[in-house]
């Protein structure tokens, strides 16, 4: 039986940083097997409520609570068997191995004092044969491109296989192909597994492409949010973003084409 009660939640939210509000009047609902693409200008705050979601940045006023329990009261151990996050890009100078790192995503579930399992050396292997690594596991992560490191970080967070995954803007270093492969995994990640992404993106085709809902920010409040097909308009994308575009709806999905304005 479907619950009604919200995976994650933001009341009332309200966040400053140097005095200053980023974040104003949030009020969000995430549910369990959705995929979620959260959009907006540079500049509107998509990466502090991430970090707001996660529990990096707690909120001046309001409350985040995961499964109705305010994050506060989590353990970090405990929070993390249920939040993962890909940063939008990372530095590692130790010279850890491929699969160093992305065995790194198992330690919210091994005891203490324990090493890893079989099995969870099985869910790495996986891991790093659908992100396309499984050939540079030995390879120092200090020796990798900064698309294939991107590809480790992936990696490690689906091993941390949490219900929630949170990315920011996490394949802006990637080239298409991989890109698209990411964007794949996580899809089926949510349809087979019932997890939930919350993905911040800035290519709108793509969110057409591969998301469920669209949560828009735009200078600091949230905007809009609901299934994709009714958030990604003309009139939202000319208000927002400032461009002009047409809105194209076809049989899977929508596309999106903008206007050049040029000689």
């Amino acid at each position: 039986m479907k619950s009604n009660r919200p995976l994650l939640s933001i009341s009332n939210g309200f966040f400053t940083y140097n005095h200053t509000p980023v974040l104003q009047d949030l009020n969000l609902t995430i549910d369990k097997g959705k995929f979620y693409g959260l959009i907006g200008p540079n500049g509107s705050g998509k990466s502090t409520l991430i970090d707001v979601l996660m529990g990096i940045s707690p909120l001046n006023d309001g409350e985040v609570s995961y499964n109705s329990i305010p994050l506060q009261h989590y353990k970090k151990r405990d929070l993390a068997t249920c939040l993962a996050l890909v940063p939008q890009s990372v530095n590692i100078g130790f010279e850890f191995t491929v699969l160093e790192i992305v065995l790194m995503g198992r330690h919210p579930h091994i005891p203490r004092f324990s090493q890893p399992s079989a099995a969870d050396y099985a869910i790495v292997d996986e891991a790093l044969k659908l992100l396309d690594i499984h050939e540079l596991q030995n390879r120092s992560v200090t020796q990798l491109s900064g698309g294939e490191k991107q590809r480790v970080i992936v990696a490690r967070a689906i091993v941390q296989d949490t219900d929630v995954l949170m990315l920011d803007e996490a394949t802006s270093n990637l080239d298409i192909e991989h890109t698209l492969e990411i964007m794949r995994v996580l899809y089926q990640k949510v349809r087979n597994t019932q997890k939930t992404i919350i993905a911040a993106i800035h290519d709108l085709n793509l969110a057409a492409a591969f998301c469920d809902d669209i949560i828009v920010l735009n200078e600091g409040k949230i905007i809009e949010i609901g299934p994709v097909k009714e958030i990604l308009t003309t009139d939202m994308i000319s208000k927002v973003f400032s461009v002009k575009a047409d809105v194209f709806h076809e049989e899977k999905h929508i596309r999106i084409h903008f206007e050049m304005n040029g000689p």
